[in-house]
């Protein structure tokens, strides 16, 4: 078993908030995550997960500071899972045009391919695999699980859930990096990770990914109307259309006045946490 170090802890709606750190296997570096742990969790009645990725230059801690949904965890019994958005440290290589789309802080939650990132950047499979399997052996956890996400999180739960579609019950998104394929920031990171080729770019891409899809995982995604990334970044029209030609079920809720921030995540929180618990059962 592998052992993990507690951080830190605090008692949250009669439930544990709780960071850890441990080596990783998969990323070759020490990674940290935090966990909610709702008031229902013990070792005899283990709880459902539903794993949160962060987007660009976040942290495990922003979502768990700034989104609101540990009381609706709490509620609905369900733990959650917030990993770090890529691996870091000294020995860990970063952007050297300091890009914050890049390197440290945006892992794009692939399997890198290429060096030097491929000692390090190995965040699909530690999403996928090792996490998992951390959460399972040493919490109150059983192996029943949903996945969502913000912007390049977002883009990482749709990919995760489309390409794993038996392992995930659920899957929803807020602003989700759709198409990374036609992104500038997809572009670079892929390139970067996996080389020039295409091949690698469409299995991490979600627009490719439903065309082939053989099971459909339900999903929701929503979208500010206002968010400075939509057309060129986001690209929720090509999504959109992809989903369209193959009539993969997805509902799309498209809100005027929102932009990218975690203002619009906070808003709309408590409804993927009921939406994820009606599948977590």
């Amino acid at each position: 078993m592998t052992t993990i170090t507690q951080l830190s802890n605090q008692k949250l709606f009669n439930g544990q908030h709780i960071q850890f750190e441990h080596q990783s296997a998969v990323n070759n570096c020490l990674m940290t995550f935090s966990v909610y742990l709702p008031p229902q969790a013990s070792e005899a009645n283990k709880v459902p997960a539903l794993y949160f990725l962060s987007g660009l230059t976040c942290t495990d801690e922003n979502f768990s500071v700034k989104a609101g949904a540990q009381r609706f965890a709490a509620e609905h019994g369900i733990a959650l899972i917030m990993p770090d958005t890529s691996p870091r440290g000294e020995a860990v290589p970063d952007d050297l045009d300091d890009d914050y789309a890049f390197g440290q802080g945006a892992g794009f939650y692939v399997n890198a391919t290429q060096k030097p990132w491929n000692k390090n950047f190995n965040m699909y499979d530690y999403v996928v695999s090792e996490l998992p399997k951390l959460i399972e052996e040493n919490l109150p956890v059983n192996d029943i699980k949903s996945i969502f996400g913000h912007s390049m999180g977002g883009h990482g739960a749709l990919v995760i859930a489309l390409r794993n579609a038996t392992t995930y019950r659920s899957v929803s998104a807020f602003s989700p990096v759709t198409n990374p394929i036609d992104s500038p920031w997809g572009q670079k990171a892929f390139l970067n990770y996996l080389g020039d080729h295409l091949a690698s770019w469409q299995q991490y891409d979600s627009c490719e990914l439903v065309n082939i899809a053989t099971k459909h995982v339900p999903m929701l995604i929503d979208q500010g109307l206002d968010d400075q990334f939509l057309e060129e970044e986001l690209q929720l029209e090509n999504f959109i259309a992809a989903t369209n030609r193959v009539n993969y079920p997805c509902q799309i809720r498209q809100h005027a006045g929102y932009n990218h921030s975690y203002f619009f995540i906070n808003s709309f929180i408590e409804e993927h946490l009921a939406f994820h618990a009606k599948f977590l059962k």
